[in-house]
């Protein structure tokens, strides 16, 4: 039986929930922040309702590993995915506003059902992963303020 793991992360944004859910839900936003590694594809038109589809395609030739998303749960300042492929899971991405701007909180959990991925992962992509979801937060960080600069 795959073991659930959790990465959570979060970061203080100087924005409004407005404009951080902005960056979660518009598509040309979400590349700016996203992994360059990493590329979403609408399946039909993108949304972020519940039901809608995507996927993520890893850019790594020659395989482009992939995993499918659907929308599990949308509400005002938070969206969930669900995927599955050599991942299955939940992205969780919620917006907090407070006297500061808003805290975005991102909640990764993911099982990985076959044995030998699951290894390769523990073994060396564990610790990337977390430094990139660091990463991909100060990405988001700069495009957030910087849209609501802009808006101002």
């Amino acid at each position: 039986m795959p073991s659930r793991q959790v990465l959570e992360q979060s970061i203080q944004i100087s924005a409004s929930a407005t404009v951080v859910e902005q960056c979660i839900t518009d598509l040309e936003l979400m590349h700016r922040w996203l992994n360059p590694a990493l590329r979403c594809e609408p399946v039909g038109e993108w949304s972020t309702k519940v039901g809608s589809r995507s996927r993520f395609v890893v850019q790594v030739p020659p395989i482009h590993p992939t995993l499918k998303n659907v929308v599990l749960e949308r509400e005002p300042g938070l969206v969930v995915w669900g995927f599955e492929g050599f991942f299955r899971g939940r992205d969780r991405w919620e917006c907090q506003p407070n006297p500061r701007g808003t805290l975005l909180l991102n909640r990764f959990e993911f099982e990985i059902p076959n044995p030998l991925i699951r290894w390769g992962f523990n073994t060396f992509a564990s610790r990337w992963t977390k430094a990139d979801m660091k990463a991909q937060l100060r990405r988001f960080k700069r495009v957030a303020e910087e849209i609501y600069l802009l808006e101002q």
